[in-house]
């Protein structure tokens, strides 16, 4: 069994993956008699994963960093000072590499802030974009701004807004949506799959026909990247 952990900002998250499913667990009852390995991938303090590993050297499970490569076996990294490119969106492009071999895709991890990236059916990424989330949006504004509130109660939507609130949530909702339609411009408008993650990602993915959610998109990145290191 490997043990899939995601470190960011203000919390760790877990998720165990068998040789055939994946499902999350709690770091505080871990199997540990039955984990092969710890794979990792760190976008906040290291502080929060100081006491897991200490765990794993305890029960003598070895462990892996995910990193950003120029390369992993066909896939090609659109940075090229690669290193600064966020893991986590390296594992979400990964992913999709993997689960739509040969196939144009767009993926989006929409959580505090919403990351667009852009990969080709030749396995290029090509790059991305990197947005303010929906609520960072919107927070901006009430703010930064005399006049601009929000109620805490009107969902995002993308009707015309009627009132402030509305106004303010759907402009938000309306200009995440048109990045990614502008995406679709870098593939030539070819069919392309739609991937989304992240807290807002259900939501989004909504607004489009035929997208696709995955809450564990960026898990299944970090279990690609193992394996494909190894063959390496």
């Amino acid at each position: 069994m490997k043990l899939l952990v995601d470190v960011g900002n203000t919390a760790i998250k877990a998720v165990l993956f068998d040789g055939k499913g994946y499902q999350t667990c709690e770091l505080s009852s871990l199997p540990w008699l039955q984990i092969k390995e710890l794979v990792y991938a760190c976008v906040g303090s290291t502080e929060l994963l100081t006491p897991l590993l200490a765990q794993a050297q305890q029960h003598a499970v070895p462990y892996f960093e995910a990193q950003v490569s120029a390369k992993l076996s066909t896939l090609s990294c659109a940075y090229q000072q690669y290193q600064n490119l966020g893991i986590d969106r390296w594992l979400a492009v990964i992913a999709a590499y993997v689960e739509f071999p040969e196939q144009n895709c767009i993926i989006i991890d929409a959580g505090t802030a919403t990351t667009i990236d852009v990969l080709n059916s030749e396995g290029a990424h090509l790059g991305g974009w990197i947005l303010p989330g929906l609520d960072l949006m919107t927070s901006s504004l009430t703010q930064n701004t005399q006049r601009v509130f929000d109620d805490g109660q009107t969902p995002f939507a993308t009707d015309l807004g009627r009132n402030t609130p509305n106004g303010l949530k759907n402009g938000a909702m309306v200009a995440t949506i048109g990045a990614i339609e502008q995406a679709k411009q870098h593939l030539n408008q070819q069919d392309c799959h739609l991937l989304f993650a992240g807290g807002y990602g259900k939501l989004l993915a909504e607004a489009f026909l035929d997208a696709q959610f995955d809450s564990l998109l960026v898990f299944k990145g970090l279990n690609y990247w193992h394996e494909l290191t190894i063959k390496q």
